[in-house]
């Protein structure tokens, strides 16, 4: 007799869903490299991946390099998404900012930040300031972008609304108008989490002596193919981390609107 409740069943397909497709095509790598079909220098077992990672963390190299690129995510992250929310804010509440700054950000929208590396290169060198520059461009103009979109798009009635309680305009900002963008600057966010591992991985390999991106280009010249993938691994798993913890923020943070609980 079939004890396991519908409820219950439902739920674990629903924690194991996600995972059915990496997991088959883990099995399916290390068959492949375990028979000869995939010859070793071009793409190691998964098991052999692992145990490069594993003895890079004993080694305490992939532990520091980790940590170095974190701190560089991190800091652009701060600093290129607080300028997109103020000027979000900024040019969303203000019209004549808005006419002075908009069409000017759009145009430097539209040019690839990754194409500046060389300008970049010339005007900070190869150190640190260079790569955290890259990463808050490359994060600005998402949350710019979707902060200034929802605030011009709050509905109206809802500002007159407000106004009739008698709401002050920073009471209106804070109760009404960023509630109304919130959704939106989040999207805005995940966006902006991709782009910023996107750009960390190309400074990385391009200027830098310490983090993932400089311990793969490094195993790249030696020919060490398991930690260019332990690299690449790294990048993806942060990714997909950094993406978990911004949809629980969204949940957390919109959990008064029905379509996020």
């Amino acid at each position: 007799m079939n004890t396991v409740s519908p409820a219950y069943r439902s739920g674990l397909i629903g924690l194991a869903g996600p995972w059915l497709v990496p997991v088959g095509l883990l099995v399916v790598w290390q068959a492949f490299a375990a028979t000869g079909l995939i010859p070793h220098r071009v793409l190691p077992s998964p098991v052999e991946v692992l145990q490069a990672g594993f003895h890079l963390t004993l080694t305490g190299e992939l532990p520091t390099h980790l940590w170095e690129s974190f701190q560089r995510a991190l800091a652009g992250l701060f600093i290129g998404g607080a300028i997109g929310f103020a000027f979000g804010l900024l040019n969303g509440l203000i019209g004549p900012a808005n006419r002075l700054f908009d069409s000017s950000l759009q145009m430097l929208r539209n040019i690839p930040h990754l194409a500046m590396i060389p300008l970049v290169i010339l005007w900070f060198g190869i150190g640190e300031p260079a790569k955290l520059f890259l990463i808050v461009i490359g994060v600005f103009f998402p949350i710019y972008v979707n902060t200034i979109h929802w605030i011009r798009s709050t509905d109206p009635k809802l500002i007159e609304m407000g106004r009739i309680y008698g709401l002050t305009p920073w009471e209106l900002l804070i109760t009404v108008v960023l509630p109304s963008a919130l959704p939106s600057i989040l999207v805005g966010l995940r966006y902006a989490l991709g782009i910023m591992w996107l750009t960390l991985i190309v400074a990385e390999t391009i200027a830098s002596d310490s983090g993932i991106g400089y311990m793969t280009m490094n195993a790249r010249e030696f020919l060490q193919t398991d930690v260019v993938l332990v690299g690449i691994l790294l990048y993806a798993i942060l990714g997909k981390l950094a993406d978990t913890i911004t949809q629980a923020l969204e949940r957390w943070l919109l959990r008064w609107n029905p379509a996020y609980r």
